[in-house]
């Protein structure tokens, strides 16, 4: 299958509420559309994770992420910018997704994407989509597509049949910030 069959194929199935299996610039994610609170939901179910339990979600540039938070602090601009690895941040007042997206605390992890396929995809997609790790709940993170659970092949409405540009097999750096001015690293 081509890459832009791939595209196509996977915009169908988040379009019509699906969850999809897909190469990202840290490691395989399960992913949906972000608007979508019951694929949403789906994505926990498959995971068997508390709902408590935020997720990530995906951007393609810097003007969707000024179109899902309310105030992108000054210092996230640097951030995104400096960072030489994959680099989620997490915003206060999210806005525009899912309500079952957003953390009890009222923030969501977004991570502007570099891979390829993630930017094309949610660029044609226009919406953000969620990216979690192809685990259940409490199962390390596979580094590499054939550590996978059956179960989560099994689970998901189309497994997107390339492999990552990136050869980075390791989750994102997470960083908190406030709108108070609080900057947290939560994962390096």
């Amino acid at each position: 299958m081509s890459f832009q069959e791939a595209l196509t194929k996977s915009k169908e199935v988040l379009e019509a509420g699906g969850l999809i299996l897909y190469p990202t610039d840290t490691v395989w994610g399960i992913g949906c559309d972000a608007n979508n609170p019951e694929a949403v939901a789906k994505v926990y179910a498959l995971k068997q994770r508390a709902d408590s339990e935020a997720l990530i979600c995906l951007v393609s540039n810097v003007a969707m992420l000024e179109r899902h938070v309310a105030m992108v602090p000054d210092a996230a601009y640097d951030i995104i910018d400096l960072s030489t690895k994959p680099t989620t941040i997490i915003y206060d007042a999210p806005k525009g997704v899912a309500s079952n997206l957003v953390a009890p605390d009222q923030s969501l992890a977004i991570r502007v994407v570099s891979d390829k396929f993630c930017k094309y995809l949610i660029q044609n997609f226009k919406r953000p989509i969620v990216s979690t790790s192809a685990n259940l709940a409490g199962a390390p993170t596979p580094k590499n597509f054939q550590e996978i659970s059956p179960d989560i092949l099994k689970g998901v409405d189309y497994i997107v049949p390339l492999e990552a540009e990136n050869t980075n097999n390791s989750p994102s750096t997470i960083i908190k910030l406030s709108n108070s001015g609080l900057v947290k690293v939560i994962r390096a």
